[in-house]
C-alpha cells in the first residue's frame, strides 16, 4: 500500500489517510440527502436518485485515488443540481430526462477538453494573482457553508425583497430574493446553535492543542453530544424508507433515461432549440469545470499535492503524466457516469479541503472515502445522524487555513487587488467557485484594458472571459 500511493514520499500515513477520509466523508455526507431533495422536485424518484448519487460519488472518487493518487473526493454538485432542476426543469421546460442527457454532453465535452489540453491551457492562462485568490476565495467559500451550515447567520427579507418562488400544491419549495435581504447573527436562544458554537471551540481547541485527529474527534462528539441534547433525534432513523433494496428498485426508472426516446434524442427534434440546448450545455460545462480548476488551484498549491514538478509537467507533457492530468481526467468522466446512473453534475467537492486539512495527501483518502460512500447504502439511516452542526466546525477551520493564500496576492496594487477581490469575495458570496472565477477574469481583463496593457491577456483568457460573458446574458434572458 506505501508503494502504491507513494505514502511515504507525501510524509503521510495509512492511519493518517484514512482518518483524513472519513473526516472528508462525514464533511460531504450531506449531499446524500440534499441532492435527492433537489433533484425529486423535477421529478425523479428520490431513492433512485439516492443510489446514483452514492455510486457517481464512489466510482468518481475510486477513480480519482486509484488513478490520480490525489486525495479529492467528487459527487454531485451543490449549484449544478439546482441549476438542472430549477433553471433547467422549471425555467425552461425541460423534461428531467433530457437535462440527464444535457449532463451527458457536458461530461463528453469535459473528456474532450481535458484530453485535448484544453483545460490545461485554461489553468496555465490564469493569472499568479487570481490563483492566490482563488485558494483564499474557496476559503471564504468554505468557511461560509460551515457558519451557513451551524445555522448562526439569520436572513430577513420583506416582500419586495422576493423575486421568484416555486410553489408545489400548498407548500413553497424555493425562494429567490433580491439585495433587499438583510443577514444578521442569530440568537442564541437554540439548542442547535447552542450545539454548533460548542462544536467550533470544542475543535479549534483541538487544532490548537495539534491533537491527532482533532477534527474527526470534533464530528464525533459533537454528534454525541447532539444526541444528548436532542438536536439529533435518534428515533427519527427510518430503515425501511431508506433501505437499499427499494433504492435499487426505483434506480431502474433513472438508470440510462437520459437515452431514452424522452432524453437525448428528444433535445434534437426542434431545430428552433438547439441554440437554447447547446448554450444550456455550455453553462453546465463551464460550472463544471471552473468548480474543479477552482479546487485543485485553491487546494494543491498551498499544501503540495500538486508539486512544481506537476505544474511542469501539466505545461509540458503529453498523455498523463502528471497527476494533474490524471485529476482533471478522473473529474471529467465522472460527471458522464453520474447522468448515466441518474443524477447532475458530478464534479470534485471543495469539502475536500477538511480532510486535506487533516493531513489527507494521497488517493487513500480518497480510496476510504469512495468505500465509505459504498457502505452508506447500507447504514444511510445512521450516517444521517450527523448533524450539520457537527462538520460545520470542521469546514470553518480549514477555510479559515486557506485564507493564508491572501497573504501571496499584492494588496497595495489594484492591478492584483481589483480582480483577487472580486474573485474572492463572490466565489464566497455567489456559493460558487465558478462565478468567482468569472467576475475575476472579467475585472482583470477591464483592468488591463483601463491600463493599456491588453497584451498581457492571454487568448484564451480572452476567450473565457467571452464565454463568462455570454453564459451570463443568456442565463439573463432565460
Amino acid at each position: 500500500m506505501d508503494k502504491f500511493f507513494k505514502l511515504k514520499e507525501h510524509g503521510t500515513t495509512i492511519g493518517t489517510e484514512i482518518m483524513a477520509g472519513v473526516t472528508t466523508f462525514f464533511a460531504m455526507s450531506y449531499i446524500l440527502f440534499v441532492n435527492p431533495s433537489i433533484l425529486s422536485l423535477s421529478g425523479m424518484p428520490f431513492q433512485a436518485v439516492f443510489l446514483a448519487t452514492i455510486i457517481s460519488a464512489a466510482i468518481g472518487t475510486l477513480i480519482m485515488g486509484l488513478f490520480a493518487n490525489v486525495p479529492y473526493a467528487q459527487a454531485p454538485g451543490m449549484g449544478l443540481n439546482a441549476f438542472f432542476t430549477f433553471t433547467v426543469v422549471f425555467g425552461l421546460g425541460y423534461t428531467w430526462q433530457q437535462a440527464l442527457g444535457m449532463v451527458f454532453l457536458c461530461g463528453m465535452i469535459n473528456i474532450v477538453i481535458t484530453v485535448t489540453k484544453i483545460r490545461k491551457l485554461i489553468i496555465k492562462a490564469i493569472p499568479e494573482s487570481i490563483q492566490h485568490a482563488i485558494g483564499g476565495g474557496i476559503g471564504i467559500f468554505v468557511a461560509y457553508v460551515g457558519i451557513k451550515n451551524a445555522n448562526l447567520l439569520s436572513f430577513t427579507g420583506n416582500q419586495q425583497a422576493i423575486t421568484d418562488a416555486v410553489i408545489e400544491g400548498e407548500k413553497v419549495t424555493n425562494v429567490s430574493l433580491n439585495g433587499g435581504i438583510v443577514p444578521s447573527l442569530v440568537n442564541f436562544n437554540n439548542t442547535g446553535v447552542i450545539l454548533a458554537v460548542i462544536g467550533i471551540v470544542l475543535t479549534l481547541v483541538l487544532v490548537l492543542l495539534d491533537i491527532k485527529g482533532a477534527i474527526l474527534i470534533g464530528i464525533i462528539a459533537t454528534t454525541l453530544l447532539g444526541i444528548l441534547l436532542g438536536v439529533v433525534d435518534v428515533s427519527a432513523v427510518d430503515s425501511q424508507k431508506n433501505s437499499l433494496s427499494n433504492s435499487i428498485k426505483e434506480l431502474g426508472v433513472t438508470f440510462g433515461a437520459a437515452f431514452s426516446s424522452e432524453g437525448l434524442p428528444s433535445l434534437f427534434k426542434d431545430p428552433a432549440k438547439l441554440p437554447q440546448v447547446l448554450m444550456t450545455v455550455l453553462a453546465f460545462s463551464l460550472s463544471d469545470t471552473f468548480d474543479t480548476i477552482g479546487t485543485f488551484i485553491g487546494t494543491g498549491r498551498r499544501t503540495g499535492i500538486f508539486s512544481k514538478e506537476d505544474e511542469e509537467a501539466l505545461e509540458d507533457s503529453r498523455g498523463f503524466k502528471s497527476k494533474m492530468d490524471k485529476a482533471l481526467f478522473s473529474d471529467a468522466i465522472a460527471t458522464s457516469i453520474g447522468a448515466i446512473f441518474g443524477t447532475s453534475n458530478t464534479t470534485t467537492f471543495v469539502e475536500s479541503a477538511a480532510g486535506i486539512g487533516a493531513g489527507g495527501r494521497t488517493g487513500l483518502t480518497s480510496v476510504v472515502v469512495a468505500i465509505l460512500f459504498m457502505l452508506s447504502s447500507l447504514f444511510a439511516p445512521f450516517i444521517s445522524l450527523v448533524p450539520a452542526q457537527a462538520t460545520a466546525p470542521a469546514l470553518i477551520l480549514v477555510g479559515i487555513m486557506m485564507m493564508a493564500s491572501f497573504k501571496e496576492i499584492n494588496w497595495s496594487d489594484l492591478e492584483d487587488a481589483v480582480p483577487a477581490f472580486f474573485a474572492s469575495i463572490f466565489m464566497g458570496l455567489t456559493y460558487s467557485i465558478s462565478n468567482g472565477i468569472a467576475v475575476g477574469f472579467i475585472f482583470y481583463v477591464i483592468v488591463k484594458l483601463t491600463k493599456g496593457k491588453h497584451k498581457e491577456i492571454s487568448p484564451i483568457l480572452w476567450i473565457v472571459t467571452g464565454l463568462f460573458i455570454i453564459n451570463f446574458i443568456i442565463l439573463a434572458i432565460l
